[in-house]
């Protein structure tokens, strides 16, 4: 799935960065917001094959954020994964119980991050009859 377009929803511009040059090394075309509603937009116009999504968003956090997408028509089959500090007993779960298909904590393995989002790709054009052949 390289050239696989992934929107990060992430407040922190470090994140992004390190993020950003990570996947963009893998052929990842890489879209950024810094807030819900950018967020929100992004996707819609858009249309990412991924969504990476900070939990620890200001004003609209991550898990509403994500049931937000998931009411949004056409978005509701793109795969959402929760990447946040949000690390104790039960996090994972909230996550996906707000409609993440998957968890990443942080602070992020660079090594391994190439290795899960492609697993999530994979995962995701299984289910739904590879949603967009990617190039």
């Amino acid at each position: 799935m390289m050239g696989a377009k992934i929107l990060y929803i992430e407040d922190n511009a470090d994140n992004r960065l390190l993020v950003r040059r990570i996947l963009m090394a893998e052929d990842y075309e890489i879209l950024e917001a810094e807030d819900g509603a950018t967020g929100i937009a992004l996707a819609e116009k858009e249309q990412p094959n991924l969504i990476l999504m900070d939990m620890n968003l200001p004003e609209v956090n991550g898990y509403d954020l994500t049931r937000q997408l998931r009411k949004i028509p056409g978005l509701q089959n793109i795969p959402i994964i929760a990447m946040t500090a949000n690390v104790m007993h039960g996090d994972r779960e909230k996550a996906l119980e707000a409609g993440c298909n998957g968890y990443i904590p942080k602070p992020i393995d660079v090594d391994a991050l190439p290795r899960q989002i492609e697993q999530f790709l994979k995962a995701a054009g299984q289910r739904s009859g590879e949603r967009d052949k990617v190039a």
